[in-house]
């Protein structure tokens, strides 16, 4: 049994049991969370899918860990006028680990 999700703008694929990494959402480490943007859920030849989203469907989840991603450099350079900028970014992620799929 497998659903796709909604959630940052981005849609994932996820299975009891799977961990991702999505974009930011608030809560601790432990904390449980329902994903109710369910836009399709499979389970064997029985297929739901959702006009966008499913209303009796959700995922629960658990955050398993709250952290920052790697440093991405941002480098801008004009040739023969002296500028060159550097910056950098780092972007907050949470990392879920799937624990249940109701359709």
């Amino acid at each position: 049994m497998y659903a796709i999700v909604r959630t940052g703008g981005k849609q994932y694929q996820v299975a009891c049991g799977d961990q991702l990494r999505v974009e930011k959402l608030e809560g601790n480490v432990g904390d449980t969370i329902d994903l109710s943007d369910v836009l399709m859920v499979v389970d064997g030849d029985d297929v739901k899918i959702g006009q966008p989203v499913l209303e009796s469907a959700k995922v629960v989840a658990k955050i398993a860990e709250q952290g920052r991603a790697k440093k991405v450099i941002v480098f801008k350079k004009k040739k023969r006028k002296g500028y060159r900028l550097r910056k950098g970014h780092r972007q907050s992620y949470t990392a879920l680990k799937i624990e249940e799929i109701s359709a």
